[in-house]
């Protein structure tokens, strides 16, 4: 809503197919109390322990907002821990501090192991083709995941006997089917990241008493008044918040208007060191800007003028090209004149060309 309010929305959204598509397999996956997801987690993870059984522990979930929905998720985890069987937890709410404010999050499944052990169970839509899917969905899918053990394990730090499995189950389409298959993914990277990353945020309370007072997000204000609230919190736009938030279109507009070199890329904005604008980048690489001793620079003459020679090497074979042209034609027209006179001869001349 706000993006639409600052005249950028979003030009596409979620295929209704997809979502539909997505929807009917997760439920075949847990079809059956979940026998078919529970076969497959306990062929790849299963240990020591023995199969799961028709008495397999689903817990009742539902509580009321949020907030009810994750403590209820908490005692069901630390009551099927303590009983020390399988437990399947269908779309548990798991709660994780972003910024010094509480972000809640719905993991497709959770399953509690006899040994105590907690494996976050990821279903997506996106198939599995000879045991291999694509890459970025897959890295996309163990980003997710890791952001639901981080918050697993702050149940699991105040639950004795829990630990909260490093490796996630990926259950996918197996093939051109509709049938499940699953891989494990070791998620302790993105894990290591992403709590990195969290640990880096800025807290809400610092953002907003730096705003200026009586600014307010309100869809419902002027778009003028909307924009100038949003310029207030400096934005960190990078081409993959396209895929994740609704002011991205807002962002990439202003950043390309400063000509910032973010919308080139993180990689890109990492190699250019101290450049922060797409000008002041081609004025380093056009020699009239930039310190030579600085390696950055130094680089990008190095590329203008490999590019420099590309350009002239290429403007040569063209002109050679053009030059050769009209030979070829004259010859064309020369053969031509001389099977017109050999017509002309009459039957005589009719006999040669025979």
């Amino acid at each position: 809503m706000l993006a639409t309010a600052l005249g950028s929305p979003a030009p596409f959204g979620q295929s209704q197919f997809a979502f539909m598509r997505g929807n009917a397999f997760e439920a075949k996956v847990k079809a059956d109390g979940g026998a078919e997801l529970l076969r497959l987690l306990y062929e790849r993870l299963g240990g020591s322990s023995a199969a799961p059984g028709p008495d397999v522990a689903t817990p009742d979930l539902s509580a009321a907002g949020p907030e009810g929905r994750a403590a209820r998720t908490a005692l069901a985890l630390r009551e099927a821990t303590a009983a020390g069987g399988w437990a399947l937890l269908d779309h548990p709410m798991l709660a994780l501090e972003v910024a010094g404010s509480p972000a809640y999050l719905e993991p497709d499944a959770v399953v509690v192991h006899p040994d105590g052990r907690w494996t976050v169970v990821e279903i997506k839509s996106f198939p599995m083709i000879d045991a291999s899917a694509d890459a970025s969905k897959v890295g996309a899918a163990a980003r997710q995941a890791a952001v639901y053990v981080l918050a697993l394990e702050r149940v699991a730090a105040v639950t004795e006997g829990a630990e909260v499995g490093q490796r996630v189950l990926l259950v996918c389409p197996k093939d051109f089917s509709n049938l499940p298959t699953a891989s494990v993914v070791d998620v302790r990277k993105q894990r290591a990241v992403t709590r990195r990353q969290l640990t880096r945020l800025t807290r809400i309370e610092d953002i907003a008493a730096g705003l200026p007072e009586g600014t307010t997000f309100d869809p419902a204000c002027p778009s003028e008044e909307l924009d100038a609230a949003v310029a207030a919190v400096p934005p960190a736009y990078a081409p993959e918040c396209l895929a994740a938030c609704e002011l991205a279109f807002h962002c990439r507009a202003k950043s390309r208007a400063e000509g910032a070199v973010e919308t080139l890329g993180r990689s890109v904005r990492g190699e250019l060191g101290g450049l922060t604008t797409v000008a002041g980048v081609l004025a380093a690489a056009a020699g009239k800007e930039g310190d030579p001793a600085d390696p950055t620079v130094a680089a990008l003459r190095r590329a203008a003028a490999l590019r420099a020679e590309a350009l002239e090497s290429a403007a040569v074979l063209r002109a050679g090209a053009r030059e050769a042209a009209p030979v070829a034609g004259a010859g064309g027209r020369e053969a031509v004149s001389v099977a017109s006179a050999g017509a002309s001869d009459g039957p005589e001349g009719a006999a040669a060309c025979r």
